[in-house]
């Protein structure tokens, strides 16, 4: 059976087969523990039975199979209040079992109790399994952000959907009413 628990610094040196992901991004040790220190409810880890990482979403969430990573951030006074998924990431051998689903869950409750108005995510355009995947969970694209991801080999840089799903402070779904222009990531607040 799959259990859900907080992520420990030591599962730092557990999910290096859930990184190794060429779409999963991937950041220095402070990173992780910087999020660690400020979010650590937003940091969950899925673990097989037998101790195996599953994956992780960074609203902080990370094992051998599959992990959530991410944060609160913004301003409750232009009702930008939000939860932010940093990272989410599943291990190929553990994908198509519901994991990512319950785990973005999570972070939309852990959100809901924080007050935000809505979750957002960044993700490559091209990834379109991940986006097909946050529509199901009822994100949908609120702005493109060009050449979001640095590009390496030599390519060029790729452009980023930022997808919001609304949450029950913001009734009146604002949060989530699509850009008509697309921005540069220095416009981002």
């Amino acid at each position: 059976m799959t259990s859900l628990r907080a992520f420990t610094c030591d599962d730092l040196f557990r999910f290096n087969n859930i990184n190794l992901d060429p779409l999963t991004e991937t950041y220095g040790i402070p990173f992780y523990l910087q999020y660690l220190a400020h979010w650590p409810e937003y940091f969950i880890v899925a673990e097989a039975p037998g101790g195996e990482l599953m994956g992780y979403s960074e609203s902080p969430t990370v094992l051998h199979v599959f992990a959530v990573m991410g944060k609160a951030e913004g301003s409750v006074a232009r009702e930008e209040w939000h939860g932010h998924v940093t990272a989410l990431s599943v291990a190929p051998e553990f994908r198509r079992l519901g994991l990512a689903a319950k785990l973005m869950e999570l972070l939309e409750e852990i959100s809901e109790k924080k007050g935000g108005f809505f979750v957002d995510l960044f993700v490559r355009v091209s990834n379109q399994v991940a986006v097909n995947m946050y529509k199901q969970l009822g994100y949908s694209v609120y702005r493109t952000v060009l050449e979001y991801y640095s590009a390496s080999n030599g390519e060029p840089d790729e452009d980023a959907y930022d997808m919001r799903k609304a949450l029950s402070r913001d009734a009146e779904k604002k949060s989530i009413i699509p850009l008509p222009h697309p921005v540069r990531p220095e416009d981002i607040e």
